[in-house]
This record gives structure tokens, sequence and C-alpha cells, in this order.
């Protein structure tokens, strides 16, 4: 069974794929060369699934940090005999600076070991297990380093250590001294790619420095946010930059497939892809904490995957592969037993032919906030958008799966009544910019329609607040989004006391907010599941645009809280333990974190 909490693992990514590496050296998964490719280190979902470690051969105390203003990690050991680093990155292509981050990468994983002060025994444990873990590659020796072979699969492992080779696994045992330093690196190719190769020890050392500067130079040219909890907002985006596939700016919702809503549950999911709504909920937060330059690729992608399949009787995809896929089947694999006996693992996703109104309301918010950022709206991208604006006009009286992706039967969800407004709303304000002025007055009818409805329906007397699906009593967190996206003040009575019915009614012992009770049934899925970060961080925003400063400052505080060591969020917290859930890091919690800091600022300032 894998084990190890999932607040242990830290991302390392080069804007094209991601890996994990454990607090004790082990990288326990990478998917290469995109995000949403089979995994060639899988024991984060079964211990057999491959894994590659470096770490001392007896007892130490290990502590960790990114590089400044980078997300290259630093791993130091400490051991009764010695200290060293463990410096892991992916590596950036070459002449990596500002916007070019994440171009012409090498697939490449670069694992340095630095001697700080006196002498340490070093164990090295390399066991490839390509898709998913089926392949037993074929390890060989070859000069500097080893090779693998396996299905469509060519990796090569940079050595200076020979390691011995038994059952598809390589081994080995090095000293490491104060002032050494020992460089590992492991590249993946295809039988139709440039092959991968042995690096020399100089170029992988260069390329790791080039790595950190190219991380560095990005963060100096984006981020100028100054407020409150500067390095955290700082650092999340960082993190939703490394879930970004540079090739056609795709953001992925997370690194990782089949982390558990709740352990042991079936609720497992795979968020390797580029949902509309996250996607655009990344690009707002980047314009608060980055600049977010790469908003012409992420609408470029938007319009080129979606674009073909959009208009009043043909609703927007909720979301494509990080290439454009648009059929992203979902599939068990049974062989991995899952982190901690959480089965099923699954590949794919069933909710990419989900009907899911309100991703008009996510994709055109974005599109106006970053309007001076969208410097290439070319004629195709102009009529995309005002396709989506006709659609949300058009569907929004139709039932859907809403946000949360209900597996159940489609409801009149209040979220996705109130996102259809808001597309029209920033439709209307984006007129001129998509040479539209002769739908405004059709969409302005819409919106009004759609407000007289949410007002009269979507308020519950018997709860006090708004609810969940027109005509129900029960409460959903994402109505919190009606004061943060404009629909009604903060202040307003209503709003008032929908978001303090969240605060008592909708939380649990510390205060972490659900999105919903699952006892409800709504979700047409069996068990539980935990805390939601997104949705508190949603709370801590709506106290703060509400002027209760105070409280949204004490509700932020407790989300996040919940980061790891190296400041990275799940999707959930365990509401028993206390333990990070779901899948790791999730651009969803990383984006409230910014928006409610953000929030709180704007707040103290007025």
């Amino acid at each position: 069974m894998s084990d190890v909490p999932i607040a242990a693992h830290a991302l390392v990514s080069d804007c094209h794929s991601a890996a994990l590496i454990t607090a004790d050296g082990s990288v326990d998964w990478l998917c290469c060369p995109r995000f949403d490719s089979p995994s060639v280190f899988g024991r984060l979902l079964d211990p057999d699934a491959g894994h590659w470690s470096i770490r001392p051969a007896g007892k130490y105390v290990s502590s960790r940090r990114y590089l400044d203003r980078t997300l290259v990690l630093e791993t130091t050991f400490r051991t009764p005999a010695g200290t060293v680093t463990v410096t892991d990155a992916l590596a950036m292509g070459p002449d990596n600076r500002g916007h070019d981050l994440g171009t012409r990468v090498p697939h490449l994983l670069i694992r340095s070991v630095a001697g700080v002060s006196g002498e340490v025994d070093v164990e090295v444990g390399y066991r490839p297990r390509p898709e998913y873990g089926l392949l037993r590659p074929l390890l060989s020796h070859v000069a500097g380093g080893v090779t693998a072979r396996g299905g469509a699969e060519w990796l090569v492992l940079s050595s200076p250590v020979r390691l011995d080779l038994a059952e598809s696994a390589a081994t080995g045992r090095f000293t490491v001294r104060a002032g050494d330093v020992v460089v590992f690196g492991l590249q993946r190719s295809t039988l139709e790619e440039q092959p991968a190769h042995i690096w020399p020890a100089d170029r992988l050392t260069a390329r790791l420095t080039e790595t950190v500067t190219a991380w560095q130079s990005w963060s100096q040219l984006h981020q100028n946010y100054d407020g409150p909890w500067r390095d955290l907002v700082e650092h999340s985006g960082r993190v939703l930059q490394g879930l970004t596939f540079r090739p056609s700016g795709a953001v992925i919702a997370a690194a990782t497939t089949s982390l558990p809503e709740q352990v042991g549950g079936a609720r497992n999911w795979d968020y390797r892809y580029s949902w509309v709504r996250d996607a655009s909920f990344t690009m707002e937060a980047l314009w608060v904490a980055a600049c977010p330059d790469e908003a012409n690729d992420f609408f470029a992608f938007m319009t080129t995957a979606a674009a073909a399949a959009v208009g009043p009787g043909t609703p927007l995809q909720i979301m494509f592969g990080v290439g454009g896929e648009h059929d992203l089947t979902e599939r068990t694999l049974p062989h991995l037993a899952g982190w901690r006996d959480s089965r099923p693992v699954r590949a794919g996703n069933g909710a990419w032919n989900q009907q899911q109104i309100d991703v008009y309301g996510e994709l055109l918010a974005a599109a106006h906030r970053l309007a001076d950022r969208i410097t290439d709206m070319d004629d195709d991208m102009r009529d995309f958008l005002i396709a989506v604006a006709d659609s949300a006009a058009h569907r929004w009286r139709d039932p859907d799966q809403g946000i949360w992706e209900v597996r159940g039967e489609p409801r009149h969800f209040l979220y996705s009544k109130v996102m259809c407004w808001v597309a029209l709303d920033r439709a209307i304000r984006l007129a001129g910019r998509l040479r539209a002025g002769d739908r405004v007055p059709g969409w302005s009818a819409a919106r009004e329609e759609i407000r007289r409805v949410v007002l009269r329906d979507g308020w519950n007397d018997a709860a006090g607040a708004f609810t969940q699906y027109l005509g129900s009593s029960t409460l959903d967190a994402a109505n919190l989004m009606m004061a943060i996206v404009g629909f009604l003040p903060a202040d307003d009575p209503r709003m008032l006391a929908t978001i303090e019915a969240v605060a008592q009614r909708l939380t649990d012992e510390r205060g972490l907010v659900y999105r919903y009770r699952t006892e409800d049934g709504v979700d047409g899925l069996a068990g539980d599941e935990g805390a939601f970060l997104l949705c508190t961080f949603w709370l801590a925003q709506a106290w703060a645009m509400a002027g209760r400063t105070e409280q949204a400052r004490a509700v932020f505080a407790l989300a996040a809280g919940h980061a790891n060591d190296v400041g990275l969020l799940a999707e959930e917290v365990d509401p028993a333990t206390g333990e990070l859930l779901g899948n790791f890091p999730q651009a969803f919690s990383h984006i409230g974190l910014i928006n409610a800091a953000w929030a709180i600022q704007q707040a103290e300032q007025r």
C-alpha cells in the first residue's frame, strides 16, 4: 500500500510535465513528456509502480525548501556523520528567460547531490515502471549510466556512480564529502523522437543553474504583487505557472490522478487536464499574483480547442487534453492499488462530456479581466467569445451537472445560472472590443431575466440563504461567488445571510468549508469527502468584500495554514485528521489563496 502522506510531496515542473518528490528524496510520481502522459514513476499510487530515490544510507533528518523564486527543490539531509543536499529540477530549455519559460525543454530530470559537511553514505534506488507500472523495462549498462527499454519508452539515466542491475532495477551506494557534487540526470524519449542520451556532469550542472535562472527571470518579470502574505501569493503564482502546458497554453487542474477525497473511498478522479473553468480562474489569479502575459496563449488555445464546437445549439466542452484533445474517455487501472487502497485509480475523466453551463461565465470573466493582455484578438477569437455569450443567453434555462460535476441527475444549479449572468454581463462590457454592439440588447434582456429568476427562485426562506439549486433548501459554498463576481454586493442582507449560513452550517469543527453536504445525495456518489480549501478561501474573500476583514483574515489563516512545508495545497482537508486529501498540488486551492489575499488587501485599503 502506498502510504506516504500527500503533504510529504513537493512539485517540480518544466511547464510540460511534473514530478512529485517526497521529503525522503524519492521521486514517486513522474509523467513525461506531458502532464497527462502515463507515469514513469507511480509509487504514489502503488508500491510496485516505480520510483527513484536518493537519500542517506543511515539515519537522517530532512528539511527542504524551494530555491528563491523558483520551483527548484532543495532537500537537506542531516546525519550524525555529516550533511548533504539534493537539488531536484525538471530542466528548462536553453535561454529560457522571462516569457520563454518552458520552451524547447529536454524532458530531463536533474538530481544534484552536494556535500555540505562531514561525509555521508548515500543510496540510490532506481526502478522505472512506465505505463502506470505495467512495464518492467530491460535495463543495460552504457558508458556513463544506464538505459531502460520497454514498450515505446527509451529512458537514459546519467550516473557517475556504477549501479548494480537486477530485476529491472538499479541500485548503488557512494560517499559524499564536504565540497563534493554528484549529479544524476534522467532523460526520456520515444522511438520517433530524438533519442535521449547520456549527459556529462558539467552539462547537467550548467542546465540546473540555467533552470534556476530561468525561474527567477520569470518571477522577476511577472511578479509584482505587494500586499499581505506576499510570499504565499507569489509562490502560488509560480505553482500555477508550473501547472501550465507551455506548448499550448493549457492549464491543468492538478499534477496527479486518483488521490482520493476520502481515504479508501471511490471519489478519485484524474485532474491532469485543462478545465475551462479552472484555467479561466487561473488566468484571473495570475492577474493578481503575476503579470499574465500568457493570456494570449490561453485564449488562443481555447479558441483552437473549442471554437469549432460551440454555439447556441452546441454546448462548450468543459475540459480538454493539454494538446486540445476532446475525447478524454475515462478508464480504470485495476492493477494499481491506489493511495492508501483508495480505488479505483482512473485515467481520463468521464466529466468531459457533461453539460456545465457555468463555464461560459468563467471564460468571459477571464477575457474581461485580461482584455488589455489579449493583444492578438483576431476575428476567430472574437467569433468564439461571441458564440460563448450567445450560448449563455440560449442555454441558461437548461439543467446541468454544475461546478461540482455531480454524477447524478442534472439540476438547475444556482451557481450555473449566476455564471451565465456573468457571461452576458462581461460580454456586454467587452462588446466594443468584440465588435458585437448589435448583440447587446439581446444579451442585456437575457441577463436581466436571469437575475430575476435567481433572486426569485434561488432564495429559500427556511434555509435563510441562497441554495444549491432552484427550489432546494440545500446550502452550497459555490453561492459565495454571487458576491465575488458582483451579482450582489457582499453586504446585501441576503448575501450576508448566505455568507453567515455557510460559515455556521457548512463547516467542519475547524471552520473549514465543505462544498455541500454529501449526505443530501445530490451528487449521485457514495461516501464522504473532506473540507474544500477553495471554498474556505471563498469564504475569506466574501467576508473581506463584506467589510469583515477580521473574520476574513482568520479564515484565510486557517486555510493557508494547511499548506505543506514547501507551501503546496491539495484540494481538500480530512475533517478527522487534518491531513491533505485529493489531487496535488491543486490549482483551485492556490487560486483561492491568491484571490482571497488580494480581496483582503483591497478591503483594508478601503
